[in-house]
């Protein structure tokens, strides 16, 4: 699986942005689906997570302002990031899994004025 993250850019604190994942080489209908995100100075850490039945999972930080999703028939996963903060600039990668099989994206960033 190939991934292609895309959405990212600068928004001021307060705002919403919507990352999405595209997936290539395989249709991902059955992959768990995440993001991750790093900071500067920081380990990656997991923000969100699908399952191929559509359970969703989130990290503390973000729940409540961030959203999962998928759209198996276009092959993409999305990241609906509202209430965005200043902690929440990173780059986000998108990570499929099946199984021992994980592919990762290259990265988009968030950068939140404040």
């Amino acid at each position: 699986v190939q991934l292609v993250e895309s959405g990212g850019g600068l928004v001021q604190a307060g705002g919403s942005l919507r990352l999405s994942c595209a997936a290539s080489g395989r249709t991902i209908g059955n992959y768990r689906m995440a993001w991750f995100r790093q900071a500067p100075g920081k380990e990656r850490e997991f923000v969100a997570s699908i399952t191929s039945v559509g359970s969703t999972y989130y990290a503390d930080s973000v729940k409540g302002r961030f959203t999962i999703s998928r759209d198996n028939a276009k092959n993409t996963a999305y990241l609906q990031m509202n209430s965005l903060n200043a902690g929440d600039t990173a780059v986000y990668y998108c990570q499929s899994r099946l199984g021992a099989s994980v592919a990762w994206g290259q990265g988009t960033q968030v950068t939140v004025s404040s």
